[in-house]
């Protein structure tokens, strides 16, 4: 929903959200346009509904954009702008709480990005991010990509970079991250969270030593003596 102030990050388990995932032509939200955008609206833990759209960047799609997402020019020659997608989008997302992979830092900055370009105004829903919660709750994970996460609980990747499929595979891994969070392992336990955001706490160094600092700096600049 469009909104004058940005939604709340969420680390509690949730039953009902849309979890939603973007393609783009690069991973600037400053220089690159959506090319695909899907979600995946969720009742209890169950997918009810789903939205794709391929959109036309209005730019060309760069080479090394399109060998990840297998998204091309002329496939998205007929599409929609993203004006048009994304106000779908918000219309089949409502209020629900968004969730994604990767969704603070990448995602969202391009929604909050082109809110205000196309009706000066931001993406309101709150949110939740499965990398924060993958983290803190599977620390003994080397990587927690969402390809990383699939093949830990077994779940397919095939189809993987393309945003419906990622929406499918994600929409499963955060039902048994929900489970890692009601039932969180030894290790789990021992990571240190942040009592603001509940993210992950992790050493950092300082001109004065080092400290605990959260890992959601700069949007959570809580610190802590070690």
């Amino acid at each position: 929903m469009l909104s004058e102030r940005t939604g709340k990050r969420i680390s509690s388990p949730v039953q009902d959200y849309v979890l939603f995932d973007l393609e783009t032509t690069g991973t600037s939200c400053r220089t690159d346009e959506v090319v695909e955008i899907s979600a995946v609206k969720v009742a209890g833990g169950i997918v009810t509904e789903e939205f794709t759209t391929l959109v036309n960047p209005g730019m060309p799609i760069p080479f090394y954009a399109s060998a990840v997402n297998g998204i091309t020019d002329d496939m998205v020659a007929g599409s929609p702008c993203f004006e048009k997608a994304f106000a779908d989008f918000l219309r089949f997302a409502g209020d629900a709480i968004l969730v994604g992979h990767n969704i603070i830092r990448f995602d969202l900055q391009f929604l909050y990005r082109d809110a205000e370009k196309y009706w000066g105004k931001t993406v309101g829903n709150d949110f939740v991010d499965t990398l924060e919660i993958a983290r803190a709750y599977l620390p003994q994970l080397h990587h927690h990509t969402l390809g990383d996460l699939a093949t830990h609980y077994g779940i397919s990747t095939a189809g993987a970079h393309r945003a419906l499929n990622d929406c499918q595979m994600n929409q499963q891994v955060y039902e048994h991250l929900k489970q890692e969070m009601e039932h969180p392992s030894d290790a789990a336990k021992a990571v240190r969270r942040c009592p603001r955001c509940g993210n992950v706490l992790k050493r950092r160094s300082g001109k004065f030593g080092e400290f605990w600092g959260c890992a959601s700096y700069p949007d959570c600049k809580y610190t802590a003596n070690i």
